[in-house]
């Protein structure tokens, strides 16, 4: 498996507090990733300092071997990383077509085909939905994307058991061909259903405290 972006002994801090602790962190293209950790385990960090949104303190950010600790969130996103982050993930003051309009232009049908709880809704404000109803709007721009690199934080967070489960078939097919994405998901513990191969590092307090293999 050849590594898709990484974190090399990557270090954040949010004022006083380093909340990354020189991670490192190699992550596959055509792999689903888990990192799992209790709260304050660093996990969410990881995912926002590989999408650009938080910036490091020491340490790099490699994609396909070139440094881009530097680049902003937005030319990476542009360069095609999706980041779907735990909260404010969707344009509240927006409609729920006009969110999907920006998150995948003229994939709509798409869109509802994977969460078609939302067909009813186009016409409402996001700023309206239910916490589940938004997180699926949220999650239709990551599985409607065609990134090279898929980051998402809590991805049942307020969902259904049914529609997690749905949610979870619908991202581990994003590191299948033809994407092959490298797909990171943030969680407290190692979801059920992943599919064979994929791997779980395990967080506590910004370093790394295990590293498996899903069988």
């Amino acid at each position: 498996m050849s590594v898709e972006i990484a974190l090399r002994a990557a270090r954040v801090r949010y004022g006083p507090l380093e909340a990354l602790h020189g991670l490192d962190l190699a992550l596959p293209g055509g792999t689903v990733t888990v990192l799992v950790g209790r709260n304050g385990s660093g996990r969410s960090t990881a995912l926002r300092a590989l999408a650009g949104t938080v910036p490091l303190s020491g340490g790099r950010v490699e994609w396909r071997g070139a440094d881009v600790t530097r680049v902003p969130a937005h030319v990476r996103a542009r360069r095609g990383l999706c980041f779907v982050p735990d909260l404010r993930a969707v344009y509240a003051t927006l409609t729920v077509a006009e969110n999907l309009d920006l998150a995948a232009p003229g994939r709509q049908d798409d869109a509802l085909a994977a969460y078609p709880e939302l067909a009813r809704l186009l016409g409402h404000r996001a700023a309206t939905l239910s916490g589940g109803e938004r997180r699926m709007l949220a999650l239709a721009r990551a599985v409607c994307s065609a990134a090279r690199v898929v980051l998402v934080d809590e991805p049942s967070l307020g969902l259904s058991a049914t529609v997690a489960s749905r949610t979870y078939e619908l991202l581990a097919a994003l590191a299948g061909p033809p994407a092959h994405a490298a797909v990171v998901l943030a969680e407290q513990r190692v979801p059920a259903g992943l599919p064979p191969g994929s791997l779980a590092y395990e967080l506590r307090r910004g370093s790394l405290a295990d590293a498996r293999e899903i069988t």
